[in-house]
């Protein structure tokens, strides 16, 4: 959804609330404190219509209430916009470029961003494995150090596997999904990759395509496994990382054109972009996952 969909579909306060009640309830309202059905709208007020009343605890609520929006004063609709710049940004966004693009302070912009990416890392860790043909590799997110954050260490940033920047491990499903997770060095090695590749995918049900890196080399223990040796092809039939390898290059452009630093917790606010990216309608599904529905 477009921008200035947004602004046709949610022109008030009460057409907003309504959308989510609809994400969240889908026509069947229940007390978020107690899990009773047994309510009852408010009618009089100054939120007539957006409030309702629990007849069990005697609790009034709205259909805010136990998510990111609870507590925010800002209106709904701007929220709307603000999920629909993000999911529209390719190459992602920052806080200063919505702050200017809504005229919102950027401290609320980061707020409010902050708590949309913590709904998106929780949907993504809750998603079902991957499986079928899956490409897994690393990659290195950093920049070059600055003169005077060398502490005296004038030796350049190496490239590659020694460098020492951050490490990022992700898993793709080809033509679907991708899960990717910020890695310590040290934690390079082939039980940790097993245990990551364990985790995230299906492994009676798939068949994994790697590079010759020595930490993948346990993986043919516990899944169907091929490599590929990129210092004499990057393909070989089915047999390459190209996707997985893609979804790194929009990492990296996010990365220098946008934010030029990601917090490790909210790595995976790049893969709920990228694997939302086949969705017809990528927004209609954003405010049930806001609201944990």
């Amino acid at each position: 959804m477009n921008i200035i969909d947004v602004f046709n579909s949610f022109q008030t306060q009460e057409q907003a609330v309504a959308h989510l009640e609809q994400a969240r309830w889908k026509g069947h309202p229940v007390c978020p404190y107690c899990q009773s059905d047994k309510v009852c709208r408010h009618v009089s007020g100054d939120r007539a219509g957006q409030r309702w009343q629990c007849e069990k605890c005697h609790r009034a609520f709205s259909v805010t209430v136990g998510t990111i929006f609870h507590g925010t004063h800002m209106p709904l609709r701007s929220w709307f916009i603000l999920l629909a710049l993000m999911l529209n940004a390719k190459k992602s966004a920052s806080s200063y470029q919505i702050a200017r693009d809504l005229g919102i302070r950027r401290p609320t912009v980061w707020s409010m961003m902050h708590r949309v990416r913590v709904a998106m890392v929780s949907d993504t860790e809750q998603a079902k494995l991957l499986m079928g043909i899956v490409e897994a590799d690393e990659t290195y997110i950093g920049g070059k150090p600055r003169k005077g954050n060398k502490k005296g260490d004038d030796a350049p940033n190496k490239r590659g596997r020694g460098t020492k920047k951050t490490p990022v491990v992700g898993v793709m499903e080809r033509g679907g999904r991708v899960v990717a997770k910020p890695m310590d060095p040290g934690q390079l090695s082939s039980k940790r990759l097993v245990k990551f590749i364990k985790r995230f995918v299906d492994c009676e049900a798939s068949l994994l395509m790697t590079d010759e890196y020595s930490g993948y080399r346990e993986m043919s223990a516990h899944i169907m496994h091929s490599t590929m040796n990129h210092a004499t092809e990057y393909a070989n039939g089915i047999v390459h990382t190209n996707s997985i390898e893609g979804f790194w290059s929009l990492v990296k452009r996010a990365w220098y054109g946008s934010h030029h630093h990601y917090s490790r917790k909210y790595m995976e606010l790049a893969c709920f972009k990228f694997n939302q990216r086949r969705e017809p309608d990528s927004f209609k599904t954003m405010p049930g996952i806001m609201v944990g529905a």
